[in-house]
């Protein structure tokens, strides 16, 4: 990730928070392959786990699971077992990376620029974005037989549930329905689920993210991408606007 320092955002716990707020993170790998591509992706909701010290030397964990049908999984598992005994779990030799977009991104005219455009016309269209990426090694656990694999799915899927349904559906049993549980469904359609996917594990190694908001911009032309975004009328604008503002607002502070 390419991190100007004037987008470049250091706090652990505001990198972690981006990512319960953001669970849809892209999972890479590199693996070495005959059968299948060296590069693949895939779109995969996250759990977040983090230590309850902060001190510890652990900056968290990431939980999630992919179906056994998808090519990245069959080259994960192929590098896996490629002349090695049998085991309910492994972990990865090479590195993992999962890249975590924010909510609102939008392409940034040159016209919102009310003080650089109209004095000297030196500007140009750009994106605002923010994003966190976060590389660690993954333990996978892809033997379905095997009782620590089916325990871990059972908790991940579990967790993975219960913070989509509260946390961004809002399903709390206040005001609002009660959330839909695992325990909803049949046990026996459960298992059967189980056995198509197969869990993976990544202890964070290291984090990094960015918020591209116009911080590099002054004060004048931000206020002038705050008020273009706001002119728009559409949500994503509103949530360009905001964040442009927050931002903004914190690189004065300092």
């Amino acid at each position: 990730m390419y991190l100007r320092s004037v987008h470049a955002e250091s706090s652990i716990p505001l990198l972690l928070q981006f990512v319960r707020d953001n669970p849809m993170g892209i999972l890479t790998t590199a693996i070495p392959s005959s059968a299948y591509p060296l590069l693949q992706s895939s779109h995969i909701p996250w759990v977040l786990d983090v230590p309850d010290s902060p001190d510890a030397p652990e900056k968290g964990r990431l939980r999630g699971h992919m179906a056994k049908q998808n090519p990245q999984t069959k080259a994960i598992i192929d590098s896996l077992t490629a002349g090695r005994a049998p085991s309910p779990t492994s972990q990865l030799q090479e590195e993992v990376l999962v890249l975590f977009n924010g909510p609102y991104h939008h392409y940034v005219t040159p016209k919102f620029y009310t003080e650089t455009k109209p004095s000297t016309g030196k500007v140009v269209p750009t994106w605002n974005y923010a994003a966190v990426q976060i590389y660690g090694k993954a333990t996978i656990y892809y033997d379905s037989a095997s009782p620590e694999t089916s325990a871990y799915l059972s908790k991940q899927i579990d967790d993975l549930s219960r913070h989509c349904e509260t946390g961004i559906m809002g399903y709390t049993g206040g005001e609002k329905e009660g959330p839909w549980q695992v325990s909803d469904a049949p046990d026996r359609y459960i298992e059967i689920m189980k056995k198509n996917i197969i869990g993976i594990e990544i202890v964070i190694e290291r984090l990094e993210g960015k918020f591209k908001m116009s911080q590099e911009m002054g004060k004048a032309d931000r206020e002038g991408v705050v008020d273009g975004f706001n002119n728009l009328g559409t949500d994503v604008g509103a949530g360009v606007a905001q964040t442009v503002k927050i931002r903004g607002d914190l690189k004065d502070s300092i």
